[in-house]
């Protein structure tokens, strides 16, 4: 047993010819961002802290859709949404409909930790917010939204981390499908499809939306482990290939063990991982590490 962490920048149809100054910002991002998770876990911070400390710094980066890169709504509007749960307890915060928002993952775990509630959404969530944190002035309706050509679409962001104890956690966040309809809610804040975490493991899933929430990807990892005591790699393996077959679902996921599963079936999915053993990962491909 041992430490873990893994992160993901999002997965869908990239090209292997994505130029330069489209890739490289994203991998030096995982990279910087995997840092300072493993400096924070390695600093006795619990895992809770990390995941959340390792999505801010992803949706503070332009590059991904989440935080300060979410694409636009139909009405060229930003909704940003977010989810984080605690494996051990099962409480989780989850956001969703954010337009004013820096950092809508610590808005989820506020939800999480200073109302009786789960979930709040669009008005709701604006009003807490402006109680308990920092916001940014609402972006500007534009005139024309972003084409739709698949870049566009990817950097949904997630993390999730497990210390030498065996304490459990995932974050993840997004500003959802580029020109999705205004209210459109995705997968990252349903409990169970892009996030979920208990005793045995912690899954992030990124992708389209709709096809995870009707596999409820990340449950059905943690079901496979508990029910038919598959291991995290089986049952992540599993869920990608059989229950999400659209090819357009990846996910990580690390266990109580420090075990770490990194598998999607679509083109590419930008992703980072790191454990207590020294092993290190960041890559875009099946095939291929970038260092």
């Amino acid at each position: 047993m041992g430490w873990a962490i893994a992160l993901h920048g999002g997965a869908g149809d990239i090209p292997r010819s994505l130029p330069p100054d489209r890739r490289q910002p994203r991998e030096a991002a995982l990279r910087h961002s995997l840092q300072v998770g493993v400096a924070a876990i390695k600093a006795g911070r619990s895992p809770l802290d990390v995941v959340e400390l390792v999505v801010r710094e992803l949706e503070d980066h332009p590059h991904f859709n989440a935080g300060r890169g979410s694409v636009l709504t139909s009405d060229g509007t930003v909704e940003m949404e977010a989810c984080i749960m605690d494996g051990n307890t099962k409480r989780c915060g989850a956001v969703s409909g954010l337009t004013t928002v820096k950092n809508a993952i610590s808005l989820a775990r506020l939800v999480m930790e200073k109302t009786p509630h789960i979930y709040l959404g669009f008005d709701g969530a604006e009003a807490f917010a402006r109680d308990q944190i920092d916001y940014t002035e609402p972006l500007t309706k534009v005139e024309e939204v972003p084409p739709s050509n698949g870049d566009s679409q990817l950097g949904t962001v997630g993390c999730v981390a497990v210390d030498g104890k065996g304490n459990l956690a995932t974050a993840t966040s997004t500003g959802g499908l580029v020109n999705k309809m205004v209210g459109r809610i995705g997968d990252t804040p349903i409990i169970g499809a892009g996030t979920y975490a208990n005793k045995l493991c912690a899954v992030s899933a990124t992708g389209k939306g709709e096809a995870i929430i009707r596999a409820t990807v990340g449950r059905d990892v943690a079901a496979l482990m508990e029910y038919k005591r598959l291991s995290l790699k089986e049952a992540a393996t599993y869920v990608i290939e059989e229950c999400a077959p659209s090819r357009t679902t990846g996910l990580v996921a690390v266990s109580a063990t420090g075990d770490v599963a990194m598998p999607f079936n679509t083109v590419g999915m930008f992703r980072a991982c790191a454990t207590e053993d020294g092993y290190t990962e960041v890559a875009i491909w099946e095939d291929e590490t970038c260092g």
